[in-house]
């Protein structure tokens, strides 16, 4: 590190996202406000039908967040108390928070410690006579299993529902997340892949009567203005960050390959150090790059030091959090969630990052632990 100059960097920089595309943007806004028509409008409808043929599927449905649209799809699939949902164990909480939001119960499933994944070899054995769905999460962009869980699906009877909240341009054998499922939940976070200016989310399917469910339950129940079929909520996708959405997705697969571009010299230049890394993915849109070691929290401290800044995700995870004491899981239930909570460390990853700034979180890596 003496011969390069300190440097700061930091998690998450979106200059090089929306300065190249600052008029697009800048047209965008400008279509909505001389619409003056902000909810449910043209720019809605656009992005959902865009969003729908990117995933390659028939339906999307425009919510208010990620957490609301796998809300709105087990709501709309009849989920509710007395229920059982599976979700991984070392997942956001807003994925066991939509289980409990639809009235039924999260059953946890510890992950492949190699890859951050739920198996459907693992899931299988919490399954019970109150399991009514299987919820598979693509964490950090990689695509889970999802053949295996179909089959596993079918064998039990179950739904399946992708929570595809970061794994924008990840890809399984040609299909993308949204494509595999009954249904998927996608998150546009502003921090995501494809990203709005603030929260915004969508479902996405191929069964047009699921989805006309869900948009009924986010619009208070309501298909015809004041007509109320259902107990719904307010959860739908504003015409700004709509805008917003369609100014960046065509641009999404270059940004998506930008993320592998770097994640690959992260790849070379890590392996054989006393970092662990995930398996490799040739289909992973990273959403982060994680690294995992003992000494996380030296290794944080170190590279903030040195101007680096990394994230954290999921410190504690969810069977350890108070908010879900009540399922009555204990520390050492789920051993590779623990870990992968204990060691894990993103580093920066985003279009824009320039090679010397890799270089230099590289040289300063090495220095730590090779």
């Amino acid at each position: 590190m003496k011969s390069m100059k300190r440097m700061e960097i930091p998690y998450l920089d979106f200059s090089g996202i929306h300065d190249p595309i600052r008029a697009e943007l800048d047209a965008a806004w400008k279509r909505v406000m001389d619409r003056e028509w902000f909810i449910g409008g043209a720019e809605d409808a656009a992005f959902e039908k865009e969003f729908a043929a990117w995933c390659g599927v028939r339906e999307c449905v425009g919510a208010g967040n990620g957490l609301d649209a796998l809300r709105l799809i087990l709501t709309a699939m009849g989920i509710g108390p007395g229920d059982e949902v599976l979700v991984p164990a070392n997942t956001f909480i807003a994925s066991a928070l939509a289980v409990t939001y639809a009235g039924a119960r999260p059953v946890l499933v510890d992950p492949d410690r190699e890859t951050a994944l739920i198996t459907p070899e693992e899931a299988e054995k919490h399954i019970t006579e109150k399991t009514r769905a299987i919820m598979v999460v693509h964490l950090y962009g990689r695509v889970a299993e999802m053949e295996g869980f179909a089959e596993l699906a079918r064998k039990y009877g179950l739904r399946l529902i992708e929570d595809a909240a970061q794994a924008h341009g990840a890809v399984r054998h040609g299909k993308r997340p949204g494509a595999f499922g009954d249904a998927a939940g996608f998150s546009f976070y502003p921090g995501k892949n494809l990203g709005a200016l603030g929260d915004a989310g969508a479902v996405v399917t191929d069964d047009p009567e699921l989805a006309a469910r869900v948009r009924m339950l986010g619009n208070y129940g309501s298909a015809r203005k004041y007509v109320h079929e259902l107990p719904g909520v307010n959860s739908r996708l504003d015409e700004l960050q709509a805008a917003v959405l369609r100014a960046k997705l065509p641009h999404l697969e270059a940004w998506v390959a930008e993320r592998r571009r770097i994640a690959e010299i992260y790849e070379d230049g890590l392996r054989g150090g006393k970092l662990r890394l995930l398996t490799k993915d040739e289909g992973n849109g990273y959403y982060t790059f994680p690294v995992f070691t003992p000494e996380r929290d030296r290794l944080l401290a170190y590279l903030e030091e040195k101007g680096i800044h990394c994230q954290i995700y999921y410190p504690t995870p969810i069977h350890l959090q108070k908010a879900y004491a009540e399922l009555g899981y204990r520390r050492g239930d789920f051993p590779a969630a623990e870990e992968l909570s204990e060691t894990g460390l993103s580093l920066p990853l985003y279009p824009g990052l320039t090679e010397e700034q890799i270089e230099y979180i590289l040289e300063a890596i090495r220095e730590f632990a090779f």
